[in-house]
Parts: C-alpha cells; structure tokens; sequence
C-alpha cells in the first residue's frame, strides 16, 4: 500500500525520492519502497526525512506513534490531533505563510490567532499584496446562534465579547485590495483555516470549548474528497455572511 502523504509532502517541497535520499543519507530505491510500497523506514531515519520535509513524523508514518494513535481514515488526512491545545500556533500561521493563492478563515473568533502571533495582519497583508485572495468569516456577535454557543459551552457573554475582539483584529483590514472581511450567523460546526491545499478543520463538539475539541490536518489531494467537503462548507457559510464595513 503506497504513502500517499508522504508523496504528497515530496511534491508540495518539489522534491524528488532522489533528494529526499540525499538528504536523508539513503539509496533512493529506499525512498521509492517508502512511498510506493508503505514501508516504514527506521524511526531516526524517519524523523530526519519528516524533519526535512517540515512534516509530523506520526503524520507521515502513523506505525512509529508509541503512544495514542491517529487512524488515517482518509489519504487526504495528514493529522489528527485530540484537541485544538495540542496544535502549535505556528502551525497555523505557518499554513497561511506557504498560501499563494487563498486564505480562507471561518470561525466564530478564534482570538487565539492574533494573542499568539500579533503580527498576524501584516502576514495577511502581505499574502494579499503577492497575488493571495484573503476571506475573513467571524461570528456576528449579536446573532442567536452565538449566543447559544456561548450557553452550550457556559462560556455566557464571553464568547460575544470575543467575536467582537475578533472583528476588532480584523476590521483593520477591511480596505486593504484582496482581502475581505465578513460576519456570519450560521451554527459554526466547523471552524476552518485554509491556505491553497491545505487545511486545519477544528471540529466542534456540545458543551465543550474549541480550544478543546479535535483538530483534522488535511490537504487536497483527490476531487471530491474530504478536504473539498469542508471547503464546499466554507463557501455555503461565506454565501450568507455580511460584508463588514469600516
């Protein structure tokens, strides 16, 4: 059975098995085994090809995790983490540094962005500047539905107060060329951070605050496939959402 993430992670590099052998200080019919076959490299041979690839180890090769596993479920799957605590800010911020082509955002507030990288606006700006088309959903404070979440999650009136921090963050935005910003009602099931192909997908549970709840790492890789599913999701919300003004 071939690994189709890690041949992912080869192309989206540009790479070749024969760099990827070079790099790693192994025959490149090692490389092709890897991808082609499913074979499981030594683990610190491993950890040298996921380090050079900026890859998780356990994403690439899921056999070497010593402790609770994650079951890919799809080739689309890079990661699944138990909890959206477990995932370094960098990831994120990360995922929209590599974007050339779209930035997609749909949360209620998801302030965690811009505490842990304040400079979070000015990477966007210049995402948008290079050619990037930026779409901001946050949560309309005032709507029914987020203050349902808020009496769910007994968070109360907190959640409100962060969807208005949210839109502070990023209403500094609103007239920069590529970059929209707009405010949505829906019940969030999802929040989505999206650069090009790949996707960090916090799936939301009853009663328990996102910052707790599992995260998927996908990236597109067939049509029609689970990475296509939430982006299609993205869309429908951002379809009802209202333009913010300045």
């Amino acid at each position: 059975m071939s690994n189709e993430r890690l041949r992912a992670a080869i192309a989206a590099r540009g790479w070749t098995h024969a760099i990827l052998a070079e790099a790693t200080n192994v025959d490149p019919k090692s490389v092709e085994r890897w991808v082609n076959l499913g074979r499981v490299p030594r683990r610190q041979t491993a950890i040298q090809a996921a380090d050079c690839l900026g890859e998780d180890l356990h994403a690439l090769w899921p056999e070497l995790r010593q402790t609770r596993a994650a079951r890919a479920v799809s080739p689309e799957l890079v990661a699944l983490y138990g909890q959206r605590a477990d995932v370094a800010p960098s990831m994120f911020v990360d995922l929209f540094a590599r974007a050339h082509e779209r930035i997609d955002i749909l949360v209620y507030a998801a302030v965690f962005l811009h505490e842990a990288y304040p400079r979070l606006n000015t990477l966007l700006v210049e995402r948008a500047a290079a050619g990037c088309t930026v779409r901001i959903a946050v949560g309309d404070a005032d709507s029914a539905n987020v203050q349902q979440r808020g009496r769910e999650e007994k968070f109360g009136h907190g959640i409100e107060s962060r969807c208005r921090l949210a839109l502070l963050h990023f209403q500094a935005l609103h007239a920069t060329p590529g970059i929209e910003i707009r405010t949505h009602s829906t019940t969030l099931y999802n929040s989505v951070y999206r650069g090009d192909d790949e996707m960090m997908v916090n799936a939301h549970v009853w009663g328990t605050n996102a910052y707790a709840a599992p995260v998927w790492h996908l990236r597109r890789i067939v049509d029609g496939g689970l990475f296509d599913t939430y982006a299609d999701s993205f869309d429908a919300v951002w379809q009802t959402g209202r333009p913010v003004k300045g």
